[in-house]
């Protein structure tokens, strides 16, 4: 276990000092070639554990250690190992010692004494430190105060659950591709392979235990998509037809690029401004059986990619700081700053300014973040709908197992978080 806690430990402390958690695996893994597979899954298990609550982990440390720790990468293993020793199944035993040898190859002279003497002093200690972390907000959610603070604002009522929902585990949520099958038929396949799973709506399926892509039935012959539930919404909002002319900006990974396609025969533009997350939506595309024309380029920088034919229908999905999905990347709370809500509100209303001058008359544009905080979300709409005044926003509503806030998804066992305004042009 401790080659998996040393590189778990070698991520926390690069995303600690500002690193993406996903830029950190790749460089990782790379150099640690010789892991095994089981290795590997227990080094991702851990580093998304401890820096998911990172908070808990240095509050711990803060109460343990008098002085602060020079060197990073021993507070980073002491986070893997307390996140193992408060929240998963190991034994107190297995976890101290497993960190203790990992602790000598950072640090032979004093490190393995060190780890061992402080893990000890918290499993004597653990009653009275939980207790304690409850009277420090940001250490006990594990978030940061001003990521708190405007939840709380944002959400009077529910800025608790969200924040815990933000903490959990997310879903493995299937999307039937209509058609090639239907929920009915996938069911008797999920049967008859014994998969667990529960239905959440009329193409949607959570399967209730962790499967490697590989052996989710029919997902490589495009039978299923790997899509949030939330997520799932967008194509629908759009109310596509076939033979319309279609743009999905900012379309990477490229789930609801195949969404959208399984829907309608429509003619779609696909764009993102960077090749190798381009790249994913053309697998995804090919896994699909589906055509999208997939441009490279910068979305504002309309006269170098538009070949001045108006769109029927566009869905932005926007650059945002991606809080509502914080479940999903556990490090995004870590790495995003106050002042980065109101940069992504200035892109986000420049590429809405954008879009909005390739749409028919008559044609709707979907708004799209996977974000919760009102700056990136609401405000936007309403500044865009008072500047232009053939905009109209289209109200829409879904079943209460999607949300209770207006445009609005709060993340839920069910689904993300997610924002979806939609406009219709005059």
């Amino acid at each position: 276990m401790y080659h998996s806690q040393l590189i778990a430990a070698d991520c926390v402390s690069e995303v600690i000092k500002g690193h993406n958690l996903n830029q950190v695996f790749e460089r990782r893994f790379d150099h640690h070639q010789n892991i095994t597979p089981q290795q590997k899954s227990v080094a991702i298990f851990l580093a998304y554990g401890a820096i998911r609550f990172l908070g808990e982990n240095q509050f711990f440390i803060q109460q343990l250690i008098n002085k602060k720790i020079t060197n990073k990468k021993i507070e980073a293993l002491l986070c893997v190992a307390l996140f193992q020793l408060n929240h998963d199944q190991s034994t107190d035993f297995t976890v101290v010692n497993e960190a203790v040898e990992a602790a000598k190859f950072i640090n032979k002279s004093w490190a393995g004494s060190f780890v061992n003497g402080v893990l000890r002093n918290f499993i004597r200690q653990k009653e009275k430190l939980q207790t304690e972390l409850k009277n420090d907000e940001a250490a006990f959610y594990s978030y940061p105060s001003w990521w708190i603070n405007l939840i709380k604002e944002n959400y009077t009522k529910d800025w608790e659950s969200i924040l815990l929902n933000g903490n959990k585990h997310p879903p493995l949520i299937l999307r039937i591709n209509e058609r090639k099958t239907n929920l009915k038929q996938y069911e008797e396949k999920l049967k008859s392979e014994a998969i667990s799973y529960r239905v959440l709506g009329n193409i949607a399926l959570e399967l209730t235990q962790p499967t490697a892509v590989e052996k989710i039935p029919g997902f490589m012959d495009g039978e299923v998509s790997i899509q949030d539930f939330g997520a799932q919404l967008a194509a629908k909002l759009l109310d596509l037809q076939d033979g319309q002319i279609c743009l999905d900006a900012c379309s990477a990974p490229g789930g609801k690029t195949g969404h959208m396609l399984e829907i309608a025969d429509i003619e779609l533009v696909s764009i993102d401004h960077q090749k190798d997350r381009l790249y994913k939506v053309k697998e995804n595309l090919e896994r699909l059986h589906l055509h999208a024309y997939l441009k490279c380029a910068d979305l504002t920088a309309v006269n170098t990619w538009w070949n001045e034919k108006l769109f029927d229908r566009i869905l932005l999905d926007a650059p945002c700081s991606a809080s509502g999905v914080v479940r999903r990347h556990v490090d995004i709370k870590w790495l995003r700053r106050p002042r980065d809500i109101e940069m992504f509100a200035k892109q986000q209303e420049a590429m809405l300014e954008a879009m909005w001058q390739l749409l028919k008359k008559g044609g709707k544009l979907l708004y799209a973040t996977c974000s919760i905080f009102n700056g990136e979300n609401q405000k936007v709409i309403d500044r865009f709908i008072k500047e232009h005044i053939d905009a109209k926003e289209v109200k829409w509503s879904v079943d209460s197992e999607y949300s209770k806030y207006e445009n609005q998804l709060i993340p839920s066992e069910n689904h993300d978080g997610f924002f979806y305004a939609l406009l219709e042009k005059n």
